[in-house]
């Protein structure tokens, strides 16, 4: 008996001891035993052994590889059945790439099973994944919650970017809801719908109906988009919901072999240029997988502009596509139009590589050109876009670019530009591109030639323009020839575009030789110097400093904040003979003295167009010429500019202060006040005020002119002594003195009048006195005219009284009316004088010559007082 117990005990440790010892090594043998059922080339391995805890079995890794590619690998599951079969798995990762590597299986296929025998074997389970990640599309992990009977599947799937909702029940799959945030700023696209699948789920469904409601940026009402399908055929259809015409239409068929899109077309209505055109597309042995496939078709793109209708064809394949090493010949061939501009491609290529990172290469021949108007006045003669060698790859670029430009504008003139670089899998801030151009024409409304080169690099987030040149070999217009002017880089132009820390920084000259103009003026070479620093090209500081010979320097500072460019501007008091140069040689003025300084804000915007303001002042101003001096000039400019409208004495008006004028007839203490807007109108008008000046003993004031001018501005004379005005003329025929009082209504915009109704008269005595040998000479030429010269000889006037009229053409007219006693040979006679002259004020300007004017009118109308008296019977009263 006591053997029997040893060996009962024995099996009892056996029967205990063995369960557990397969369980711990597990790890062990489990994955050669699930080789046995396992597709051949693949296996499952095990960092570590699954363990029991409270009911469940936890494994905390496994590892599924086709070859050495890891297929799947699970992380953390925990398998239980309290009720009904419960998986719960923390993260599964999944890599399509490594079914390409599970090699084919060439035994004899088994009867296939039905759908509904496939679903009959399915357990009552409840399988839970926290995080599923499926390379290469990580952005679209998520939990998935998956629920199984015989009689109903349901797929639940939760992510940022996709989101799921589907059952099954029998051959009909209820689409829920499926929502994916495929595009970063666009609305996710959400479809639902009904499918019904395949008696045998190894084909396509019978039929269906999946429709979505899509936005694009360009409509905001949606796009529906639908797709129906029954047995093998089928078609997809984008709508917009007011439209009648579909966006696109596909209509397709299916067969053992063949998948083909025949018929299909397709509209783009939007951004003002309306798109349309066909698709064609056939996939032959589409069921022996993407690798085994053949890609051929064409789509075609119809464009309408002024220049008429374009016709572009892509013309596709044969090739495949592959996500190892794709072949897929593309051909785009014909031409776009739009609007006036003409484009002309001729562009073979191939698209190969992986499917999930393609790249497209153009092939020798691969050329992009356009021809055309681009705006109004800029005609495109040609651009070249030579694309041979250049590859289009998801991480950029990569090759030579090169383009050439010819255009010209009618008044402008020509211009031939040339840009050639080379591309190192560039795209905006990344990769890197380095490039040069050069170029040049002509400036027709300057009468100049220029050019232009420059190079630089793209590199990553930074820009760089290291070279600059750009000038002409003269500007000429009207009067102004300026020679060579140019600009170019001090210090590069580097801008660093990374997020958070941006800078723009640079330095640039802007260099020119004299500018001459017809009168003889000449502005010395000049020179602005200016620097950049900011954040980028739309937001910067900019100041700098400008100089022409000894004038200036002027100190520029400002900003640009991509839609306004703000400033200001210093110009430090200095000497006003600097100006000298300005000053045309045969002026003969020479600036003895004096000083200017200035400061004016500036503003320019899209829109707004150019404003400023400012002010600038003029002291102790002194120039001299052959003839006269100008001494003590202060000027004060006070002003804004805006709307092409000058706002002049803002903080006070325009003053103009000159303590003397000295020449033939001296003046002093010249003032005259200007206040208002030019051009000018009647809701703002300008307006003079406090003219004054000092001159010939007295004073000539006008206290306001208006314009637009609706009454005369009345121009005072007072007490002007005749005496310094005859000694200023110096005729030789007469002398005068006393003084002389008057206003002149004065016009400048009257149809006919400049001076209307204007006056002269004497407030107290005047003197007149003639030349003894004029009065001589008429008497010994004109017997008749004797008497009346010898009452002229010396006269003591009373009272005058003169009216002027002066039209717009020059013409002044005066009728004087003289009262007064002649001294002759001791005798005392009374005279009556009444003289009318008419003569062009604007020769008079030329020629003072008044005496000899009077000279000649008394010869030709002086008439005895007795012959006119007997003449009209009448007593002669003129003698006493």
């Amino acid at each position: 008996m006591k053997g029997k117990y040893k060996a009962i005990i024995a099996l009892a440790l056996i029967l205990i001891l063995l369960p557990l010892t397969l369980l711990l090594t597990i790890a062990n043998w489990l994955p050669t035993l699930a080789g046995i059922w396992l597709p051949q080339g693949t296996r499952i391995a095990m960092e570590a052994s699954p363990r029991l805890s409270r009911g469940a079995i936890i494994i905390p890794d496994l590892r599924y590889l086709a070859g050495e590619c890891e297929l799947a690998n699970l992380k953390n599951a925990r398998l239980s059945h309290p009720s009904r079969w419960r998986l719960h798995v923390n993260e599964l990762t999944l890599n399509p790439d490594c079914i390409s590597k599970i090699p084919a299986d060439n035994s004899s296929p088994a009867a296939p099973r039905t759908l509904a025998q496939w679903q009959s074997m399915l357990p009552y389970t409840l399988l839970t994944i926290d995080k599923v990640n499926v390379t290469p599309w990580q952005r679209f992990a998520g939990g998935l919650r998956v629920s199984l009977t015989p009689a109903r599947q349901e797929v639940h799937y939760a992510g940022p970017l996709l989101t799921l909702d589907a059952n099954l029940q029998g051959q009909k799959l209820e689409l829920q809801q499926l929502k994916i945030s495929a595009f970063e700023g666009m609305d996710p696209i959400e479809l639902v719908g009904t499918i019904t699948l395949a008696l045998v789920p190894n084909g396509l469904p019978e039929q269906g109906r999946i429709t979505t409601a899509l936005r694009i940026p360009q409509d905001p009402a949606p796009v529906n988009a639908v797709l129906d399908w029954y047995e093998d055929e089928g078609a997809l259809t984008l709508r917009k919901s007011d439209g009648d015409e579909p966006l696109v239409s596909l209509p397709w068929t299916i067969s053992q072999k063949i998948f083909e899109i025949n018929g299909g077309h397709w509209y783009w209505p939007y951004q003002g240029l309306p798109l349309r055109g066909g698709i064609a597309l056939r996939v032959d042995d589409w069921q022996q997988g993407l690798e085994n496939a053949t890609f051929s078709g064409r789509m075609n793109v119809v464009t309408q502009g002024r220049a008429g209708k374009g016709n572009a064809v892509l013309n596709i394949g044969p090739g495949k596509l592959s996500m190892t090493n794709s072949a897929l010949p593309l051909q785009l061939t014909g031409e776009a139009k739009q609007d006036a501009l003409v484009f002309y491609a001729v562009l073979p290529g191939e698209l190969s590589g992986v499917l999930t990172d393609p790249q497209l290469l153009f092939r020798p021949g691969a050329l992009l050109r356009s021809r055309g108007r681009a705006i109004d006045s800029l005609d495109i003669d040609e651009i070249r876009w030579p694309l041979a060698g250049v590859r289009l790859t998801q991480q950029g670029v990569d090759g030579r670019l090169q383009a050439i430009i010819r255009a010209h504008e009618n008044k402008m003139g020509n211009v031939v530009l040339h840009l050639d670089g080379k591309a190192d899998n560039f795209l905006p801030d990344a990769g890197r591109w380095q490039w040069r151009y050069w170029g040049n024409g002509a400036f027709t409304p300057m009468n100049a030639r220029w050019d232009v080169s420059g190079k630089g690099e793209w590199r990553d987030n930074v820009i760089e323009l290291t070279a600059l040149s750009t000038g002409f070999d003269k500007l000429q217009y009207g009067s102004m020839l300026m020679d060579k002017p140019r600009l170019v880089l001090e210090k590069p132009i580097h801008w660093q575009r990374a997020e958070g820390r941006s800078s723009f920084t640079g330095a640039l000259s802007l260099d020119a030789g004299s500018t001459t103009f017809t009168g003889g003026s000449t502005l010395p070479a000049s020179t602005l110097k200016f620097s950049v620093n900011g954040e980028d090209p739309s937001s910067f500081q900019f100041k700098g400093d400008l100089h022409a010979g000894k004038i200036g320097p002027v100190r520029v500072t400002g900003r640009w904040d991509g839609e306004r460019l703000r400033g200001n501007a210093w110009w430090p008091e200095q000497t006003l003979t600097v100006f000298q140069p300005l000053i045309p040689p045969d002026w003969k003025m020479d600036l003895k003295g004096g000083n200017l300084y200035a400061q004016i804000a500036f503003s320019a915007a899209s829109g707004q167009g150019f404003e400023a303001g400012g002010h600038g002042v003029v002291k102790g101003g002194s120039a001299w010429l052959p003839d006269n001096q100008i001494n003590g000039v202060d000027f004060v400019l006070p002003f804004r500019f805006s709307e092409s409208t000058w706002h002049l004495g803002t903080h006070g008006p325009v003053t103009l202060r000159i303590g003397e004028v000295k020449n033939q007839v001296s003046a002093q203490n010249v003032t005259a006040d200007l206040e208002g807007w030019y051009p000018w109108s009647d809701t703002r008008p300008l307006a003079l005020s406090n003219v004054s000046v000092d001159i010939l003993g007295g004073k000539i004031l006008m206290q306001q002119l208006r314009m637009p001018q609706r009454d005369a501005a009345l121009l005072r004379l007072q007490n002007i002594s005749s005496s310094e005005l005859i000694t200023a003329i110096n005729p030789k025929q007469f002398t005068m003195s006393g003084r002389v009082t008057g206003a002149l209504p004065l016009w400048l915009n009257h149809p006919q009048w400049i001076i209307k109704d204007g006056w002269l008269t004497n407030p107290g005595p005047l003197t007149f006195r003639m030349d003894k040998d004029m009065a001589d000479a008429i008497v010994a030429n004109n017997m008749a005219a004797g008497a009346a010269i010898n009452w002229l000889r010396y006269m003591e006037i009373a009272h005058s009284w003169t009216k002027i009229n002066l039209d717009n053409l020059g013409v002044m007219t005066m009728s004087a009316s003289v009262t007064g006693i002649s001294h002759v040979e001791g005798k005392k006679n009374t005279v009556n004088l009444n003289y009318t002259h008419q003569e062009n004020l604007f020769t008079l300007w030329r020629s003072l010559r008044f005496g000899d004017n009077l000279q000649a009118w008394l010869e030709q109308h002086a008439a005895l007082p007795e012959a006119r008296c007997q003449t009209s019977g009448k007593a002669c009263e003129e003698r006493q």
